[in-house]
């Protein structure tokens, strides 16, 4: 049997360069919107450190040292972890320096939003701490890029559903365009409505639910008021399918079957397509050589597709199901909560 031959990976091209030099970076003078800026740190008793240009984008920055009694968190981020600030306090306070400044934006009142910097702000309150360092940007509207922006600790369903609904409540009062407008900063249409829920009860399953809210899910062409409007409704529909869901796991459980994927089993159970859905699924991997991909199909009715897996959650019979069935199916379970 002749030896097999080493397969040879293809090597990727090299980026293009881009961007500015590290002199480029450090040189020219700032336009009157950033000196103007600076200005209102000094008057606001900060310090500014520097003054440059991001090599990257060539976007104008400054480095500022800020009083860290008017520096605070974007008011629609998630809740903090205790155990994350003290974890996060004790080795600032080991190491005698804080490394990693925050990103703020200045709000015309004087104070500094930071949509990235809230675990290592409460870290520095618990030591003691002055002032902090941070990086300003000018432009305000980077407090909502919160999603791209957080990475102190990686975001579970539940926390980003909440933190993208919070921003969409405050951006109602006075951001203009449709919801679709803001699809960037909310990045999932079906967070919003996962939000709503996760805001009227903190424990729901969200996961459990994504797979189906993906399908039905695009962002709204209505203002962001009528919009969040029209959120809380699909919420509400979704707590009745949740809460019949519940019930069908019960009987399950009464029948003497266990498992963490109870609920996953039961949602999968429900939806009438699925079976079409794994056809076609199976028939597109075998046609991988087609010259052109199908459009996608149009998003089915929300409420329409709810009432009905609610009502066959009402009508779940429990005593068909097999535990070789509920082993068989196994499943994601719902732990991106």
């Amino acid at each position: 049997m002749a030896a097999k031959k080493p397969r040879t990976q293809k090597k990727k091209p090299e980026p293009e360069a881009r961007g500015l030099t590290a002199a480029e970076a450090g040189g020219g003078k700032p336009p009157p919107a950033v000196a103007k800026l600076a200005e209102q740190v000094a008057a606001d008793a900060g310090t500014v450190v520097g003054t440059y240009r991001d090599p990257l984008g060539g976007n104008w920055q400054l480095i500022a040292v800020l009083p860290i009694d008017k520096v605070e968190p974007t008011p629609f981020q998630r809740d903090l972890s205790a155990t994350h600030v003290k974890r996060l306090a004790q080795r600032i306070d080991e190491l005698g320096r804080f490394l990693d400044p925050v990103v703020v934006v200045r709000r015309d009142d004087g104070t500094y939003w930071t949509p990235n910097g809230n675990h290592r702000l409460h870290a520095l309150r618990e030591l003691g701490a002055r002032a902090i360092t941070a990086l300003l940007v000018p432009e305000q509207s980077l407090a909502y890029q919160i999603l791209s922006l957080n990475t102190e600790k990686a975001h579970n369903l539940r926390e980003k559903a909440l933190e993208v609904i919070r921003m969409a409540r405050d951006l109602a009062g006075t951001a203009p365009g449709d919801e679709q407008d803001h699809a960037l900063v909310f990045e999932d249409p079906e967070l919003l409505t996962l939000g709503v829920c996760y805001e009227k009860n903190g424990r729901f399953s969200g996961g459990v639910y994504r797979p189906v809210l993906r399908r039905l899910e695009s962002f709204l062409d209505q203002k962001l008021g009528k919009a969040l409007a029209e959120r809380e409704r699909r919420a509400e529909l979704l707590l009745a399918l949740d809460a019949a869901v519940v019930e069908a796991v019960q009987r399950l459980q009464k029948q003497g079957l266990t498992s963490p994927y109870l609920k996953n089993f039961v949602v999968s159970r429900l939806d009438p397509d699925r079976f079409k859905r794994a056809a076609a699924a199976k028939g597109k991997s075998k046609g991988k050589g087609a010259a052109k991909a199908e459009a996608s199909p149009p998003k089915a009715d929300f409420a329409a597709t709810l009432g009905k897996l609610t009502q066959a959650a009402a009508q779940f019979d429990a005593s068909k199901v097999k535990a070789a069935q509920l082993a068989a199916a196994g499943g994601a379970s719902s732990s991106e909560e």
